[in-house]
């Protein structure tokens, strides 16, 4: 007998199960019937906290929207200075996808793709509200003269959010052998080249700034407050 628990405790519970399910079934593979199975549920209980599949995708994605935002939050509170914001969000953003298999299956489902209009345009607008928070960083960056003022903030924050996903798409694919945290530290100083304004960039003897270093961290790994 399944144990008794709060509504929102259980229902993130199944929306855990879901996440699990599309990360080892794909979308198709996703039904009540598994996520009562995967939670030790009869399917009339999960129910009782959505009526359907389509409204257990919807609360994915709204985890997932939800998850970006907190990053975002998160770096803000944490640091003021405009790098390194990028460099944790950066960090943040690949173990997001590192714990949460089930989020890139679903973002990039071929059914997702051709299936309502309004599932497409709801990812989009996660995805375009998140690159908004980035490209504001990025203009705060650039008042604070450290970013190149020449460069348009949006198309930043899209190069930004290309070093995450061909690179998750990858370490998916590999079943997590593809090395995520090396992929950071090469992709980073890649991206900060690009970006550092001429006069706060301190050329070394390699010509490699000497603020792409100090923005590295000490060991390959996700931040951990």
């Amino acid at each position: 007998m399944a144990q008794k628990l709060g509504t929102e405790v259980r229902t993130q519970q199944i929306i855990q199960a879901a996440l699990s399910l599309v990360a080892s079934h794909g979308l198709k593979g996703l039904s009540i019937a598994r996520i009562a199975h995967r939670v030790g549920l009869v399917p009339s209980a999960i129910y009782r906290h959505f009526r359907n599949k389509d409204q257990v995708i919807e609360a994915i994605l709204d985890l997932f929207r939800e998850n970006l935002l907190a990053n975002v939050k998160r770096v803000i509170e944490k640091t003021s200075e405009p790098l390194e914001r990028l460099r944790r969000l950066l960090e943040l953003h690949m173990q997001l996808i590192s714990e949460n298999h089930g989020i890139l299956r679903l973002v990039f489902s071929e059914d997702v793709m051709s299936g309502p209009p309004t599932r497409k345009t709801r990812i989009q607008a996660i995805i375009e509200t998140y690159l908004r928070a980035v490209a504001e960083i990025v203009r705060q960056g650039q008042k604070e003269g450290v970013i190149r003022a020449g460069l348009e903030a949006d198309s930043v924050a899209v190069a930004f959010l290309g070093m995450i996903q061909p690179a998750a798409i990858l370490w998916h694919l590999s079943e997590g052998e593809y090395n995520l945290p090396n992929h950071i530290d090469r992709a980073w100083n890649i991206f900060l080249g690009g970006i550092l304004s001429p006069t706060y960039a301190n050329p070394g003897k390699t010509g490699e700034s000497t603020v792409a270093y100090a923005m590295l961290p000490k060991e390959n790994s996700y931040e951990k407050d």
